[in-house]
């Protein structure tokens, strides 16, 4: 692995002895461990601006927004930066700043239907120590404005650091920027990003990867790991800890990184084989994997999955796969109109007669049966 490529749990063996740190020398209320957080004496190397860029502003991020992004991943990485950028529970950007760049006068849309409003234009100066790119729903990324690439060449020109975020990374890539770049792409993403970038490389296996001026971010709960090393990295340990403290678990009770992740539901590399195995099972429905292909695509044998799945949801993966797939059934003969055959093909089933015995099985009562009595509101559903 080079050097420069930090993946979650190295970045995390540093951040945790900061933070192991800071929770062994203060106890106490909420209230004063954060207050103790807030005046840390801790000392660590910590990226400073350059003279003239900005005042005592440590971490000043510039945010672009594609359309449909993913509204969690903005607060995440606003709300992180929040919590560092201050004293107690106050919100001002003294030590961190953050700003939506865009069209000025236009706002985006998140996949929620959330529209949020652009702060600033996009301007030659570029006065950002990272340049944040938050992707968003695949069909929508053609509806970004041209004028995003433009200045994130300027940005790369000028040396600027590049994050990208959830399907973030599928912009950069399209604009070139990843090209020789190891990128971390959230498991539901991986085929389409094989299909769009064959020749880039990829890992599944972490929550974000540094490979030199170019970051990446699986998205979801993932931003909040990734803003605390953003915060470790420019403002000290003091204000990365703070972060986790305020949006994830107390760390008096979870001193190292591997309980906090634990804390989290971040689980060990079988558990991340797990989740891998259950996104796959999702995003194949209609048309079902072998259980065999999914081992194979987590980088597992088909024995290690039937054992992590038993161990942590007492079924095997074929049993799971197919209540998944009865489950989504169940919801379409309640909100869709659709034939039982036709729900059965839209399930994975080869059968009508197939899907009806397995449904009646888990369910206690054939699929006709089980739509009219939630049609008509029945305790018998």
């Amino acid at each position: 692995m080079p050097s420069n490529l930090l993946n979650l749990d190295k970045a995390h063996v540093e951040f945790g002895a900061g933070l192991h740190q800071v929770s062994a020398q203060h106890t106490g209320d909420i209230g004063a461990l954060i207050g103790k957080l807030d005046s840390s004496p801790i000392n660590a190397p910590v990226r400073r601006r350059s003279a003239g860029s900005g005042a005592a502003t440590e971490l000043r991020v510039g945010i672009l927004l594609w359309p449909q992004f993913p509204l969690l991943s903005l607060a995440g990485l606003c709300d992180g930066l929040r919590h560092a950028a201050d004293v107690g529970d106050q919100s001002r950007q003294i030590r961190c700043s953050w700003t939506i760049l865009g069209v000025p006068g236009q706002s985006v849309q998140a996949s929620c239907g959330v529209s949020v409003a652009v702060q600033e234009s996009l301007s030659s100066d570029c006065d950002y120590d990272y340049i944040a790119v938050i992707g968003g729903l695949l069909p929508a990324a053609p509806m970004a404005s041209p004028r995003y690439i433009a200045f994130l060449q300027l940005a790369v020109s000028l040396g600027k650091p590049l994050i990208g975020i959830c399907t973030g990374t599928f912009a950069l890539a399209q604009a070139g920027f990843l090209v020789g770049r190891r990128t971390c792409i959230h498991p539901y993403h991986v085929e389409d990003w094989k299909a769009a970038f064959p020749s880039l490389d990829y890992s599944t296996d972490c929550h974000y990867v540094f490979d030199g001026d170019r970051i990446s971010c699986a998205g979801g709960i993932s931003i909040v790991e990734l803003t605390a090393e953003l915060v470790r990295l420019n403002c000290g340990p003091d204000r990365a800890a703070k972060v986790i403290h305020q949006m994830t678990v107390n760390p008096a009770a979870s001193s190292t990184h591997v309980a906090r992740r634990h804390a989290l539901g971040y689980g060990t590399s079988d558990h991340n084989k797990l989740r891998q195995a259950i996104v796959l099972m999702e995003k194949n429905i209609s048309t079902p994997l072998e259980i065999g292909v999914i081992a194979r695509l987590v980088d597992s044998s088909s024995r290690q999955l039937e054992r992590v799945f038993l161990a942590e949801t007492r079924t095997t993966p074929s049993e799971y796969y197919r209540n998944a797939r009865l489950k989504y059934a169940r919801w379409m003969l309640m909100s869709t109109d659709l034939p039982i055959i036709t729900i059965a093909c839209e399930c994975g089933f080869s059968d009508a007669s197939h899907f009806i015995r397995h449904f009646q099985q888990l369910y206690g009562m054939p699929p006709g049966r089980m739509r009219k009595a939630l049609q008509a509101g029945t305790a018998e559903a």
